[in-house]
């Protein structure tokens, strides 16, 4: 049997320190936290950087290294510093050096990384060995090169080697969520199935429970399957929250890939053991016959300055689709022929209405009042800020016709532009074949404090 120890969803999210000292005294034999992932946005990827507060996960990797030191077991966190960029490896591994020699302790930590170079990637997807996802964007040989930083998605596998070191701490760089969680268990040789189907579950911490926002839940594999046992005081499992969360994050709730193979959860089943704990069985590894990581790239956007405005006359609002496209066209035409380029985007997304699923929305519903959010991205900042100008005067008076009375709408802030600096766009969702689970990764041992 292994015992995993999950204390939050993610490093910088805060944890329920009761409900990790209950944790701590079921004997855990590892504990495994995420450190981030994509749901942000490809800003975090593209500048290497963590979207927490280095504060925040500092108090928090404190309370971790205190209680892995009292549990006697490793502390593993995956996609450190949110993207998991060598760079936010190196910020994690900063503030463990901190907060060893506070503490006055010696800590071994195993340091895996994912970055990868462009040249080797561009290599790789000439031999054929880089393949698409689905909906995945063109790519070609300048495309790598153009990415700010690349990672490849570590599994199982590269966990495994990095706690073969004997390492007290394994900072990791990208990772899938669910291979922190899945290493032991599979080292161990408990169910392959269960030990893949319970990393899922207990990716974001107690979300897979009724009280969602506790953190704290322990896994515990073994050779049939695996049980859910929240910490927090007051926290259920419950077939239903467990189950639903192979809904999360995932196209379809019953299969999940991962390198080397793909979960299969069809024929499993849920049982409440009592009022807080459920057990899992009947989950499939499938393995695969080749070993693929997903790739991930972010590369420079242009520089974005985005306005605001508020529109609420009825008559504005009732005809806001019509009001934002003919402001769209009017200031394009208008910045084209006076800045002599058509190398540029403006977007106007209404607030309030269809802002969230765009297209996809179906809610039907009238709106007393609605934002206008007006983004343009240029190649350069001067340009995109002489753009975001000429469209001031459109958004504050513009009629909908030329015989109507000039209107005048709110700016909450002045000036109204606002400038967001260089942004970034994600520019890989695919895979890359390897020959051995350690080809794409690096994995050094350094002594803290």
């Amino acid at each position: 049997m292994t015992r995993v120890l999950v204390p939050s969803g993610a490093l910088g999210l805060g944890y329920d320190r009761e409900a990790l000292d209950r944790g701590i005294a079921a004997r855990p034999d590892i504990i495994a936290i995420d450190g981030g992932s994509t749901d942000s946005g490809p800003h975090y990827l593209g500048t290497g950087t963590s979207k927490y507060s280095r504060a925040s996960t500092r108090i928090e990797w404190a309370g971790l290294m205190e209680a892995r030191a009292r549990a006697g077991c490793p502390l593993v966190i995956g996609t450190a510093g949110t993207c998991g960029a060598d760079s936010a490896v190196d910020w994690l591994v900063d503030i463990t050096r901190e907060i060893a020699a506070e503490r006055g302790e010696a800590v071994k930590v195993a340091v895996l990384k994912s970055g990868q170079i462009a040249g080797d990637v561009a290599a790789a997807w000439q031999a054929g060995r880089v393949t698409p996802l689905e909906v995945a964007p063109e790519v070609d040989a300048t495309t790598f090169a153009g990415c700010t930083n690349i990672v490849a998605l570590a599994g199982a596998e590269q966990v495994q080697a990095a706690l073969a070191t004997g390492a007290d701490i394994v900072i990791a760089g990208r990772t899938t969520d669910t291979a922190i969680i899945s290493a032991l268990p599979l080292q161990n040789g408990d169910h392959a199935g269960g030990a893949w189907h319970g990393a899922k579950i207990g990716e974001c911490g107690a979300l897979c429970a009724t009280n969602p926002q506790s953190g704290v839940i322990l896994i515990e594999f073994d050779a049939d399957g695996f049980t859910v046992h929240p910490m927090a005081d007051g926290a259920r499992a419950t077939p239903h929250t467990v189950s639903a969360h192979m809904l999360y994050e995932n196209s379809d709730p019953f299969i999940l890939y991962e390198p080397g193979g793909h979960l299969d959860v069809t024929g499993a089943g849920y049982t409440a053991l009592d009022d807080t704990r459920v057990r899992v069985e009947g989950s499939v590894w499938h393995p695969s016959d080749r070993y693929t990581v997903k790739l991930e790239g972010a590369r420079q956007a242009g520089f974005q300055v985005v306005s605001l405005v508020t529109v609420r006359d009825a008559h504005y609002v009732a005809n806001i689709d019509r009001w934002v496209a003919d402001i769209a066209a009017k200031c394009r035409a208008k910045a084209e022929a006076r800045l002599g380029t058509d190398d540029f985007g403006i977007e106007l997304r209404v607030i309030g209405r269809d802002a969230t699923l765009g297209a996809l929305e179906h809610a039907a519903g009238t709106a007393h009042e609605v934002g206008v959010l007006a983004i343009v991205t240029a190649p350069d900042a001067a340009l995109a800020g002489e753009i975001a100008k000429m469209l001031n005067p459109y958004l504050l008076h513009y009629p909908l016709t030329a015989e109507e009375e000039v209107p005048t709408f709110a700016f909450p802030f002045s000036p109204p532009e606002m400038s967001r600096g260089m942004v970034y766009e994600f520019c890989l969702n695919h895979v890359m074949t390897l020959d051995h689970p350690m080809d794409a990764f690096r994995l050094d041992v350094v002594e803290v404090g």
